[in-house]
């Protein structure tokens, strides 16, 4: 595996390429333009320029996360063909320096959903929680919310534009069943995927995040039975995944690695993020340590390395420790995915260690 640590580049992030540098293990740097919205074009000078910033740091810029796909497209409007054409074009451009995976993901009109940025935990750290009974009532007002959390940080998923025009996005997905979306989402691979294997770029669809419906618009990538429909909606090495098993974990009835043992082959990117689940169907996230939550880490990164993944990994959300809650971007503070890392590669050596027979 490679592992990779997700950077929100410079001046849009508390955390600094000298500081990932010393974290034993990083590669590869999970990277984006992150002021791009959905259906922007991106301009050749900015990929060179945050691709130039990674690898003077001696890192590699081969994943990107993420290109974000227009609402129209999911939808399945008209104008689709144009967003699609502007897609293409970035994937295009990517190829040329040398990025290998792109990570998308095809929720309707919400990225991850999560009510409180900051609940305490009993340790006195932070961590993005999700309460299932305050999904039911006004979207708008958990929106506020969560861009009232975020401060001057930008979050992926959740532009204050897009979101400024809720109503209308609503109405828009009026008749988008889960059966249509999964319509649209074929029409937009079967016009992107034969490009990747053209290129040489993997796409990698991430699950949703939580991995159920919610303000009833649908979700269908939350399930073993929704990924295998997925990947044989265009049965092609380059159309993957990324498999977090903190978005698959909200659900006790996924099994992680299960699905890990069953889509090897076809995960390229590997999210690492541990939750804790309650009984009412709350969750929150926690340390990457399996004991502190309901994912089995070691059990997921067992799965891997008994399949030889020569993929990318990273670690996921993590708790905002120390009072860095004060200065970091929600969920993406520098200790506890720090701590994450060496979890992750403290595992995968006793693993190698165990097959050598030492």
């Amino acid at each position: 595996m490679k592992m990779a640590w997700r950077w929100y580049g410079e001046g849009n992030d508390s955390i600094t390429l000298d500081h990932i540098r010393q974290i034993p293990g990083v590669e590869v740097i999970v990277w984006s333009l992150h002021d791009k919205v959905a259906g922007e074009e991106w301009e050749m000078e900015r990929i060179q320029e945050v691709v130039e910033q990674i690898e003077s740091k001696g890192f590699k810029a081969d994943v990107v996360e993420s290109v974000n796909v227009h609402d129209d497209i999911k939808i399945g409007r008209p104008t689709r063909d144009k967003y699609i054409d502007i897609y293409i074009d970035t994937i295009i451009k990517l190829s040329k320096v040398g990025v290998k995976v792109i990570c998308y993901n095809f929720m309707p009109v919400f990225d991850w959903t999560r009510t409180d940025l900051y609940k305490e935990l009993p340790d006195g750290s932070t961590a993005l929680f999700y309460e299932k009974d305050a999904i039911i009532d006004d979207p708008k007002e958990m929106a506020a919310k969560i861009l009232d959390g975020a401060g001057d940080f930008t979050m992926p998923g959740w532009e204050p534009e897009r979101l400024a025009k809720l109503d209308e996005l609503f109405k828009a997905y009026e008749g988008v069943t889960e059966e249509k979306l999964f319509e649209n989402l074929k029409y937009f691979l079967e016009r992107i995927i034969p490009v990747c294997e053209e290129y040489d770029v993997k796409m990698a669809i991430h699950p949703d995040d939580p991995p159920w419906p919610i303000f009833g618009l649908p979700r269908i990538i939350r399930s073993r039975d929704h990924i295998k429909r997925f990947l044989e909606l265009v049965d092609s090495p380059y159309n993957g995944l990324t498999l977090c098993t903190g978005s698959l974990g909200a659900n006790k009835l996924n099994d992680i690695p299960a699905m890990i043992r069953e889509f090897h082959d076809r995960i390229h990117f590997a999210h690492i993020r541990n939750v804790k689940v309650f009984e009412n169907g709350d969750f929150i996230e926690v340390s990457h340590r399996g004991k502190d939550g309901d994912v089995d880490v070691y059990e997921v990164l067992k799965a891997y390395h008994d399949n030889d993944f020569k993929g990318y990994i990273r670690p996921d959300h993590g708790r905002h420790l120390w009072g860095e809650e004060k200065y970091c971007r929600p969920g993406y503070g520098l200790y506890d995915r720090a701590m994450g890392v060496m979890y992750m590669l403290g595992i995968w050596d006793s693993l190698d260690k165990r097959r050598e027979g030492r």
